[in-house]
């Protein structure tokens, strides 16, 4: 077995070995169990003594320069003229056999340097060795980017960069057994994309065999990579539950003392102007609102269940209508910051509905600024759960759900203070923060909501290949999501200038000497 790579062993355990009592496991094993047999198989040539003293060689050997992990990443790497590869990516070890990587480590890949302490191991020494190496694939597997799917896009990325960069058919082929390891859970969400990404494959290998230019290379590389950054984002990004919760707790508590805020301020007024009998009116109005709102959420999730085919366009619209009100609330509620514009805010709505004499104006007034927070508020959590994805390892909704319910509790508790024991709010604090968070989900949104319009075909995808990718912030390497979040940081420092501008210029006036 010393003879056998991983990528070989896959083979075997994928179509079986002809004349022999080998079945072929295709249907019975997905890629992703056929793989972790492969890789154990590698793993059975040695004993867990030979890998511990291994990693203690490693680390004293070679860890300078191939980092402790095996990431090529070491204090010396830099230093070095040429770049080293990374010996835990399945992507470089998946087609060596053991013997091939004891060559390597006596003898090196042709201008790679390495120490001669190295080359002056024994035989034992290599193998031990070797046994740690052989355990670092799987070690990324579990651990790199996230997620094992996420460190498989990964291996994938590199393998079609080395096919390019070679020519090699063979690196190609490599690229797309790598692939296999994810194939099926992104086929089970998008069949078209997968069909796409193994026709781009085969084109790459085809292209590679006949020694197609670099041009044609280059322009299958950047249809690949397009595509897995699709592909990646349906099976390997993984929504925070924390996050998720603190998302919707903060969405409730906003958007429902918000609306707690302008009731309360109506009764204030209502009383204030000796009309309090007409309090029932703006209770009226609020209670329709609240309905309304529910049967607004019904019709929404109706509108999605008869659209299947047009979901994933819809969740994109749905989540750039969000960040656009988000954004345009949490911009609002900086302006609300200074209470005079919000008790000016309130009492020209109210002075309007009161001079009509009309009970259904007051509560009109109600009804619209209730139904406001409301239609926000189903909007707002549309968005969140769509962004939340399939693949939050089912926590996603129950973490929005509980989000909800301590949102609820914070409510009536804040509404029982307000009401029986006289509180007052800060409201500066209030909305100062939460405006900060609002913009927090509205830039996440930005680029989860062009990541699904993407994702159904209505946005060219070009990946800037430097870029990072943080789906926690919806930070996606594409030119098309980072344009609208560049987009959207350029907006706020605008707004912030302005309300600034408007700060000083307002204190200046109040500065000046009044004349009779």
């Amino acid at each position: 077995m010393a003879d056998v790579s991983a990528v070989d062993a896959y083979r075997k355990v994928t179509i079986g070995v002809a004349g022999t009592a080998m079945p072929e496991f295709e249907e019975s094993l997905s890629s992703e169990d056929r793989w972790a047999v492969a890789m154990y198989i590698a793993t059975l040539r040695t004993d867990p003594g030979m890998v511990r003293a291994g990693a203690t060689l490693y680390a004293a050997k070679c860890s300078t320069c191939h980092g402790a992990t095996g990431g090529g990443d070491g204090p010396f790497a830099a230093s070095i003229s040429v770049h080293l590869p990374a010996l835990r990516d399945l992507a470089v070890q998946g087609p060596l056999t053991d013997r091939d990587l004891e060559q390597l480590v006596l003898h090196r890949r042709p201008g790679v340097p390495m120490p001669g302490v190295v080359r002056a191991l024994n035989p034992r020494q290599v193998s031990s060795l070797v046994a740690f190496l052989r355990v670092l694939p799987a070690a990324e597997r579990q651990q790199a980017l996230g997620s094992p799917e996420a460190a498989t896009f990964a291996a994938v990325r590199r393998e079609i960069d080395s096919a390019v960069a070679l020519g090699s058919d063979k690196i190609a082929f490599d690229a797309y057994l790598t692939f296999e390891q994810v194939e099926t859970a992104v086929r089970a969400r998008n069949p078209g994309l997968a069909t796409e990404l193994e026709g781009a494959f085969v084109d790459l290998r085809t292209r590679t065999t006949r020694g197609a230019a670099d041009a044609d290379l280059e322009a299958i590389r950047g249809r690949l990579l397009g595509d897995l950054e699709r592909a990646e984002r349906l099976v390997a990004d993984r929504g925070s539950t924390p996050t998720l919760f603190m998302q919707s707790f903060v969405l409730l508590l906003r958007e429902g003392f918000e609306a707690i805020l302008i009731v309360a301020a109506l009764m204030a007024f209502l009383a204030k102007a000796g009309a309090t009998h007409k309090r029932r009116h703006v209770a009226e109005g609020a209670w329709a609102a609240v309905g309304a709102s529910i049967v607004t959420a019904v019709l929404l999730e109706l509108l999605f269940e008869i659209t299947p085919g047009q979901r994933e366009a819809l969740e994109g619209i749905t989540m750039l209508l969000a960040t656009a009100v988000l954004f345009y609330v949490s911009y609002w509620l900086l302006s609300k910051i200074e209470v005079a514009k919000w008790n000016a805010f309130v009492k020209g709505r109210m002075e309007d509905a009161l001079s009509s004499g009309s009970g259904y104006a007051l509560a009109s007034v109600a009804f619209l600024a209730v139904y406001r927070e409301g239609f926000e508020t189903i909007l707002f959590y549309k968005a969140l759960i769509t962004s939340a994805g399939p693949t939050s390892g089912g926590a996603g909704v129950p973490a929005v759900a509980a989000g909800i319910v301590a949102g609820v509790v914070a409510l009536v508790i804040v509404y029982i203070a307000i009401d029986r024991f006289g509180m007052r709010v800060p409201l500066k604090p209030f909305f100062a923060v939460t405006s900060a968070i609002l913009y927090y989900m509205a830039f996440v949104f930005a680029g989860k909501g062009i990541a699904d319009l993407q994702e159904s075909g209505l946005i060219h995808t070009t990946v800037v290949e430097w870029a990072p990718r943080v789906p926690i912030l919806g930070i996606y390497p594409t030119v098309q999501s980072l344009s609208v979040q560049l987009l959207l940081i350029v907006l706020l420092l605008i707004a912030v200038v302005w309300l600034q501008r408007d700060r000083f210029s307002r204190t200046g006036q109040d500065r000046r000497p009044s004349f009779p």
